[in-house]
């Protein structure tokens, strides 16, 4: 999960994009780099932490041009904490190439293999990201057959031997020098990619990003998601062109993005983030009366900050009173996407506080988004029980979480889940809750499907262990249980990296 944005404007866009990736922010926390055109040079400045942090005014100054690309990094792929793996990533032969990514490519060693053996490229970090990079460094070379001339239906083409070859989830950025920014979407629509136009005076600006608050927050009109295997070209003069360029798959875009990791004011494939988390505590709030009207709730609380749409709608509907009995510190990053099981669980208390007057004698239910790693839930009780609850039970909006994650979301073992080996009795007692209610797997589904039946199916591998793509095997779990227990330890975090590439007669960064 990173956030992703390009703009080809008629003005300068350093500041669109910076903009754009603080509304993004969410997506990821370690790095974050923007490179922008001015003719024929690349301006890059990316490195470690928040966006505020790794830009200061003399980088906005040197990131000059009309059109480029912005990423911020969520680290599931390589290694944490290394600012060499920040990005967009760049190549330079046989043509200047950009490019920023979010997603996982499930296949990238045996692609780093092919890289080194037949394509004769040579990768510099352990990220899948340079992989997609060079795969399609090489396709784009294949495609122009030598003549380095490109022209839509040249890189069309390549990104379609880019679907041939890669698997997994991604959803690309890519700067063409001298030619324009390129926006493709794995052929499942695993992760999302939405964009937007500006009419001006001068003609059409454009913008892509992952979800369409950045769209909204900076002025442009919402367009529509782009599909599923599609490419979408725009060239440096504001002109568009779109073509589907990957074979038929069922659209599944993952579940996961609506239960947490969308802001709830983003649009994704047709579906209203908030709409979605509403009608999850409808389902979860008839779940309740259905199997537990046992239950004395005095009053709902939600755990801040993507359990708030659930939760009010569930309160509603059992006529319960909603309250917010949690402050939350702005200034801790989300703890979910936090590398280290000893760093969330210090951030919990850094990040919540609980306000004893809604907990002081009363029966508490407590809405989540989804219980993952379980860390957070127990120590989110403990405080309400201290704050004087006589009762604390526990709703997740989300079934259990017993899978691994392979798509770009940071749950690659089953060790750490708390749900992978054990039943809800077990997981109950576990957190330290009087009652656990998870929602079901079909009504979560349906609370998305309702608002766009095109949608034919959703990677939910981590809730049922199946896996859209069809190309994930026993032995690959096991490989990623065993490279994530040698270490998330992660490099140094090194200097903040300027580059400033000329892309006449340069080389490879």
């Amino acid at each position: 999960m990173c956030g992703i944005i390009g703009v080809v404007a008629k003005s300068p866009v350093n500041q669109l994009l910076y903009d754009g990736l603080q509304v993004l922010q969410h997506r990821g926390q370690d790095a974050a780099g923007i490179c922008t055109a001015e003719g024929g040079r690349f301006h890059m400045h990316k490195g470690p932490g928040l966006v505020r942090d790794v830009f200061r005014t003399r980088n906005m100054r040197n990131l000059e041009g009309n059109w480029g690309i912005g990423h911020c990094r969520y680290p599931t792929a390589g290694s944490a904490y290394n600012s060499a793996e920040a990005q967009p990533f760049y190549v330079n032969s046989p043509f200047g190439l950009m490019l920023a990514h979010n997603g996982n490519l499930t296949n990238a060693e045996a692609l780093k293999r092919e890289m080194y053996l037949a394509d004769l490229r040579h990768m510099n970090t352990n990220s899948d990201s340079e992989v997609l990079l060079n795969v399609l460094a090489h396709e784009l070379q294949e495609a122009s057959q030598g003549s380095f001339r490109l022209d839509p239906d040249t890189i069309f083409r390549a990104v379609a031997g880019v679907h041939r070859r890669a698997k997994g989830a991604y959803a690309a950025l890519v700067m063409i020098a001298g030619y324009g920014l390129l926006a493709f979407r794995d052929p499942y629509g695993i992760r999302p990619l939405v964009m937007g136009v500006n009419e001006t005076a001068e003609g059409n600006e454009y913008i892509v990003a992952s979800e369409s608050v950045a769209i909204d927050v900076l002025n442009f009109r919402f367009l529509r998601d782009i599909a599923p295997g599609e490419a979408v070209l725009f060239d440096t003069n504001g002109n568009m062109v779109a073509r589907q360029c990957a074979e038929p798959k069922p659209h599944a875009p993952c579940i996961f993005e609506f239960v947490y990791l969308a802001r709830p004011d983003s649009l994704i494939d047709g579906v209203s983030v908030y709409d979605s988390r509403v009608r999850m505590g409808e389902y979860l709030a008839d779940k309740i009366r259905r199997n537990y009207d046992d239950l004395e709730i005095d009053v709902v609380i939600p755990i801040p900050d993507s359990s708030r749409s659930a939760a009010m709608e569930l309160a509603h509907r059992l006529n319960v009173p909603y309250r917010e009995g949690f402050v939350k510190n702005r200034y801790i990053g989300r703890t979910f996407i936090m590398p280290g099981q000893a760093v969330r669980k210090k951030s919990v208390r850094q990040k919540l506080n609980a306000m004893h007057q809604e907990f002081a004698g009363k029966k508490v239910l407590l809405v989540d988004d989804s219980i993952v790693r379980g860390t957070t839930s127990r120590e989110i009780i403990n405080m309400a029980r201290e704050a004087g609850a006589t009762k604390v039970y526990m709703a997740s909006a989300a079934p259990p979480v017993r899978h691994a994650n392979v798509y770009g979301i940071d749950m690659p073992t089953r060790s750490e889940l708390i749900a992978s080996f054990r039943n809800e009795a077990e997981i109950c007692a576990e957190i330290g809750a009087d009652a656990l209610i998870y929602q079901d797997l079909e009504d979560l589904k349906r609370s998305v499907a309702s608002f766009n039946p095109k949608i034919d199916d959703f990677e939910a591998s981590c809730f049922d262990g199946r896996y859209v793509t069809g190309d994930i095997t026993a032995e690959y779990l096991s490989n990623i249980e065993g490279e994530r227990e040698k270490g998330w330890s992660g490099g140094e975090e090194s200097e903040i990296e300027q580059l400033d590439l000329n892309l006449v007669g340069s080389t490879q960064t």
